[in-house]
């Protein structure tokens, strides 16, 4: 027996209905049957459990739809022969299967209009906000869910864009969910309520210049009620020549219905191109299965052509133009353009100011993982470990902006959110390390670290690693050989002796073993034998960033610190751009080796943005440093404000489990990074822990031939595809990659996505610039 006739027989035994029956487009098993006496049905066959959600689901958005009088045709459900609103189908060795009949609504479909006339998108606006209001109020347990057309999960799928064969298409796609992705993190704050979840230009029925009927909730769900008229936008606009022209009358319709907000105007753009992309996505995987079946591609022509002609438009523009018939003006003041403002800063302000790539990114806002430039644009940022757990974190903001609503003081006065602070962040760490003062950035507590460092050992001699970076004031430049050493630097102070930078790449003992990291340790020893005096400080960063993203070899500090300590030396280590849970294994990179130091010195991640540092010591050190007499004292070190943003990324990181993502996410970047080892020579070592990485570039790589030339190229062509990245290391040959903790599994598959691109188009012009010289 065939399908369709065990579906003839279900027809007959469960309504009493016998017809021809048809099946339709889409993903869903869904038949039209039609009597001999011409009446219509809908026959909708879906998974047990599916089938029941969508049930209750279209039984509660009909019943408020009807409520609301909107004068739509809506699908009722056909009772079975037996009262029930479905039938179970149990076959033997398939999963059960429930079915359903519904009316037929007449109507004709958007889709078979042809070009919408300015009116009828009109009023098809009106309507996709009248729905919306009418479904506002249902909340059933069913609609809290998720689906793969979900426009809140930008990530879910993006890797479908494999199966998009032409180069062109899918960089048109990578450059969409680009798009949807960076205004993923800013729905959270949306409106939310049940929506219909698939307005496309099948769903929703017209006649003459109104919509007359709405179809199909099966995709419905809690979400962004703004979701609803992306998915409208993106399918009604399809026959128009300019969809944000006329897509503006379409949004302009819903705004006389439903005020649209600032956010929600900015938002609404970027979830348009997602729907259309998350469309020809899907087509491209149900070609791969069925490439015959032309009833699931029936819109994928006009989506790509939409969807490319969009993605050339900066998301401002498209936000003005298709909000150009209300009043709400998004991102309303885009200040100078950067060429202007890079005028203004030279004249203004010190050369000495560096700025990051050869066009230099004008920033108007962040969120989450992302920057925004002032046209719009996200870019992916791999670089800016201050914004710890993503940029403008909600939870954060509100913390700050809270307690200045309060008070903000000094340390001269009592307030709990001082001591508050301090013992949330010493149970961070290690028995011992208990005391702790506040500062306001990383250069001030690794000058405090000194201080203490030096009273306490009673020695002003400071060793250091070679090509370290501890800030930026004089006594920080003068022990930090990168600066020192750099250019317009001054050369090695005498009092400051410089260790190996432990290495296991580049450096004389190769690996990351024990025996490695024995030797690097024994290195410190044996200058210290060297030494008239020996340091009264040892400081080095946990994993040295600036020296070239660092991971010491096992038993480094284990080995140098015994040195340093049974020379009666200070150990301080600097956890300023790794500690808080980066290294995804431990709380604080030095957890990896196993050794707890006598300082520990904090700084950028600790205020996600907002100023703050920290030196967390001993109750020995601290005593001392009491006992010396001289005051201390930081006019905005450890004020209530800062403690309470302190508190409040402590939080998040704890509520979020971003230790146990920095380790996933990082997992999974060094695992496709290091994948691109087998296609690109330039790719010397791939090295990291957590969201702590480095990628070394080479000329040769039997030679380890340091190519920062090729680094920089690498750098630049990230940027021009919207990846923010920078290099460090002695040679300047390795990228960096230590951005915010929030990197989502799909930003982490296309900055993957991007390094390879980028690295073929260098190999690619490396190869015709060998050509041209070979045969000019």
């Amino acid at each position: 027996m065939t399908a369709t006739a065990g579906l003839t027989e279900l027809l007959t035994e469960g309504w009493g209905v016998s017809g021809a029956l048809t099946r339709l487009g889409g993903e869903n098993e869904n038949y039209r049957v039609e009597t001999p006496e011409g009446a219509r049905f809908v026959l909708k066959i879906a998974p047990l459990a599916a089938g029941l959600r969508e049930t209750a689901l279209e039984a509660a958005a009909v019943a408020a739809l009807r409520s609301a009088g909107l004068g739509l045709s809506l699908p009722t459900t056909i009772s079975t022969r037996h009262g029930t609103d479905a039938r179970v189908l149990s076959t033997a060795g398939s999963p059960e299967r429930v079915a359903r009949l519904m009316t037929f609504v007449e109507g004709t479909p958007w889709g078979r209009v042809g070009d919408p006339s300015p009116g009828l998108l009109r009023n098809a606006g009106r309507s996709v906000a009248r729905i919306a209001g009418a479904l506002s109020p249902v909340d059933l347990p069913e609609a809290h869910r998720t689906h793969r057309w979900d426009l809140t999960r930008a990530g879910a799928l993006r890797p479908l864009g494999a199966h998009v064969a032409d180069p062109a298409r899918r960089r048109v796609l990578t450059e969409a969910f680009r798009l949807w992705a960076g205004a993923e993190p800013f729905l959270p704050e949306l409106p939310r309520a049940l929506i219909h979840g698939d307005l496309n230009d099948e769903n929703l029925l017209v006649q003459g210049e109104e919509v007359c009927g709405l179809l199909d909730f099966g995709d419905a769900l809690t979400n962004p009620r703004l979701c609803d008229l992306a998915i409208a936008l993106a399918y009604l606009t399809l026959p128009c020549g300019d969809p944000l022209r006329d897509g503006a009358s379409l949004v302009a319709g819903y705004h006389e219905v439903l005020p649209l907000s600032e956010r929600e105007c900015e938002l609404l753009f970027p979830l348009v191109c997602g729907r259309l992309a998350a469309s020809v996505a899907v087509a491209a995987e149900r070609r791969s299965v069925d490439p015959d079946r032309a009833s699931w591609y029936v819109t994928e022509a006009a989506a790509w052509e939409a969807l490319q002609g969009l993605v050339e438009v900066d998301p401002v523009t498209a936000a003005d133009r298709l909000t150009s018939g209300i009043d709400v003006e998004p991102w309303a003041d885009r200040g100078d353009p950067p060429d202007r403002l890079v005028e203004r800063r030279r004249a203004r302000l010190s050369t000495a100011l560096s700025l990051s790539f050869r066009t230099p990114l004008k920033v108007v806002r962040g969120r989450g993982a992302y920057l925004y430039d002032e046209n719009g644009r996200a870019h992916l940022d791999l670089y800016n470990n201050v914004a710890h757990v993503g940029h403008a974190h909600p939870r954060v903001v509100a913390a700050g902006h809270q307690a200045m609503a309060r008070v903000n003081t000094n340390t001269r006065y009592l307030y709990d959110a001082l001591v508050d602070y301090a013992d949330r962040l010493c149970a961070t760490l290690p028995e011992g390390l208990d005391h702790c003062l506040l500062v306001n950035s990383g250069s001030e507590a690794n000058e405090l670290a000194l201080r203490l460092g030096r009273l306490h050992s009673g020695r002003s001699e400071v060793m250091v690693l070679a090509n370290a970076y501890h800030g930026h004031t004089r006594t920080l430049v003068d022990i930090s050989p990168y600066k020192f050493d750099g250019p317009g630097g001054g050369g090695r102070p005498p009092w400051v002796e410089v260790a190996p930078m432990p290495d296991g790449y580049r450096g004389p003992f190769r690996g990351q073993g024990r025996d490695a990291g024995v030797a690097y340790g024994n290195a410190v020893g044996e200058i210290i034998e060297g030494m008239e005096r020996p340091p009264g400080v040892f400081i080095a960063e946990s994993l040295p960033s600036v020296g070239g993203q660092i991971v010491p070899p096992e038993g480094y500090f284990e080995t140098a610190f015994r040195h340093v300590r049974g020379a009666g030396g200070v150990c301080v280590l600097d956890e300023v751009q790794v500690g808080f849970g980066r290294v995804g294994t431990h709380f604080w990179g030095f957890q990896q080796q196993g050794v707890v130091p006598d300082i520990v010195v904090l700084g950028k991640p600790m205020g996600n943005g907002h100023p703050m540092g920290a030196i967390v010591t001993t109750e020995p050190i601290a005593r001392a440093f009491g006992e010396a007499g001289m005051e201390f004292f930081s006019t905005f070190g450890g004020n209530p404000v800062s403690c309470a943003i302190g508190c409040a990324v402590l939080d998040v990181i704890r509520d979020e489990g971003l230790q146990a993502h920095a380790l996933e996410a990082g997992d999974r970047l060094l695992g496709g990074l290091e994948g691109l080892m087998e296609r690109h020579e330039v790719i010397g070592d791939v090295r990291g822990t957590g969201l702590f990485v480095g990628v070394e570039l080479v000329r040769d790589r039997e030679a380890r031939t340091p190519a920062p030339e090729a680094a920089s190229r690498l750098v630049e062509g990230l940027r021009r595809r919207r990846i923010l990245t920078g290099t460090d290391g002695p040679f300047e040959s390795v990228v960096k990659i230590k951005g915010p903790m929030v990197l989502s599994r799909a930003d982490v598959d296309l900055a993957v996505e991007a390094f390879d691109a980028v690295l073929g188009e260098m190999a690619g012009e490396t190869k015709e610039v060998a050509q041209r010289q070979v045969d000019p």
